[in-house]
């Protein structure tokens, strides 16, 4: 079995479980193929935690589900040193938290205090943990998948920026279609034997392979450019627009553009092309800019949202010469709807 056959597999496997949600499965393979990690928020009951434990079912790796709650300690996540008697002697040895797993279900992320979410700060950027003055080294595969509701606000704490910074993408989950939901239903009735389930769990080394020839898409001058040229759009707004200039508070990090590049990559190599085309990052760059990006009172009290003002960047923003003035129009058009 090749790297994109395997990935089709587990794309096909995770659809037959979680229904409706074609675009938000597809996210989540972007951050596996990718290697970074995924923040998904969406109201209670659409799938988020299932989606990701579908994910890890199907892949030969360790599954950690960490439920973030107000009370929790960063010791309940990394680990911490507890005392042994062995042969009459005593001695400390590191017991290791549920983040040394490969993939981490941060369920509720947003209702653990800060000082538990800048302990993931260290595990997600530098895949390593710092406990008691030993540093220990984190699996290869390694990705944290965190869920959020956006509707609770009592008991939970507002992502810092840096934390948001360290995932590769923002993905909103929302309502299937009747269809879908009937179907779910059907599910409950019958003995629901997914299509593709007969075969066994796809070992890490695909998906690493698969990792591998992600990065080693092409992508060319022109596009790389244009990438930077978003990024660069959100941090000196006037350059572009009075009307972007009153919108944006803060532009996006370097971490914007490399995540954007990679997420281009890996869209399109599930597409099966060798070269990121411009909707390659057309339909990343909400994703990949949505939690990194902080707009105005002004913008706000307006009616804007995050997405609504990278729509205007998207306009304002040139895009390569190659591009013919009417596939420009469709290619925004088709950004928007995504």
């Amino acid at each position: 079995m090749t790297a994109r056959e395997g990935i089709e597999l587990l794309r096909k496997r995770v659809n037959d479980i979680v229904l409706g949600q074609e675009h938000v499965v597809d996210r989540f393979l972007v951050g596996l193929l990718a290697d970074g990690h995924v923040l998904i928020e969406g109201l209670p009951g659409l799938a988020k935690t299932r989606t990701v434990k579908a994910i890890a079912d199907n892949i030969d790796a360790i599954y950690s589900r960490i439920q973030f709650t107000p009370d929790l300690s960063p010791s309940d996540v990394l680990g911490e040193e507890r005392l042994y008697e062995e042969n009459g002697k005593r001695a400390f040895r590191f017991h290791k938290g549920p983040i040394f797993g490969n993939i981490i279900l941060a369920d509720e992320i947003n209702r653990a205090p800060a000082k538990v979410q800048s302990a993931m700060l260290e595990a997600m950027e530098e895949h390593q943990v710092t406990v008691a003055g030993q540093t220990i080294r984190l699996p290869k595969l390694f990705i944290v998948m965190a869920t959020q509701n956006p509707i609770e606000q009592e008991g939970t704490y507002p992502l810092s920026e840096a934390q948001k910074d360290r995932f590769l993408m923002h993905v909103k989950i929302d309502y299937v279609s009747m269809d879908a939901e009937y179907q779910m239903l059907k599910m409950l009735k019958e003995e629901y034997v997914a299509p593709h389930s007969s075969q066994g769990k796809l070992p890490q080394e695909l998906i690493f392979a698969a990792q591998k020839e992600v990065a080693n898409v092409t992508v060319s001058e022109e596009v790389g450019r244009y990438i930077v040229e978003l990024v660069f759009a959100t941090r000196y707004p006037l350059r572009y627009s009075k009307q972007l200039g009153v919108m944006i508070d803060v532009g996006i990090s370097p971490r914007g553009s490399i995540s954007l590049q990679k997420c281009a990559q890996a869209h399109a190599w599930m597409k099966g092309k060798e070269e990121v085309e411009l909707p390659d990052v057309l339909a990343m760059v909400h994703e990949v800019f949505r939690h990194r990006l902080i707009i105005s009172e002004h913008a706000i009290l307006n009616g804007r949202t995050i997405d609504d003002v990278v729509d205007i960047i998207i306009e304002q923003v040139p895009v390569p010469k190659s591009i013919a003035p009417d596939e420009r129009e469709v290619m925004i058009e088709r950004a928007k709807r995504s």
